[in-house]
């Protein structure tokens, strides 16, 4: 009885553990996203946007789990804020499969 209490809890602390991680991880990727913002509007280039979206997203997901949460809950918002503002529904759909391409992991010079 002691012995399964005790691997009771112990896989309890590990769940535990793995949730901090994944809120790390996600904290770190919602940094990673801001930090591709400024630098998109430091840039200010022209035609630059999905290139921005690819990058933002692929370096949140290399965090791990919690990062690519991160930057699929953000990407997400974000496009269904520019779409009530009326930004057009093709560009939307472009930059989520940008989003997507950075969150699989590829290479967003690409």
């Amino acid at each position: 009885m002691k012995f399964l209490t005790g691997l009771i809890f112990c896989s309890l602390i590990l769940e535990v553990i793995s949730w901090f991680s994944f809120i790390h991880e996600a904290y770190q990727g919602a940094e990673d996203m801001w930090q591709v913002n400024s630098d998109a509007k430091k840039a200010n280039w022209r035609d630059s946007d999905k290139y921005f979206h690819a990058r933002g997203n692929y370096d949140a997901a290399k965090r791990g789990p919690g990062g690519v949460w991160a930057a699929e809950v953000i990407s997400d918002a974000r496009e269904g804020i520019q779409s009530l503002m009326g930004r057009g529904h093709e560009d939307s759909m472009a930059d989520q499969e940008a989003n997507r391409w950075g969150c699989r992991g590829k290479d967003p010079n690409h």
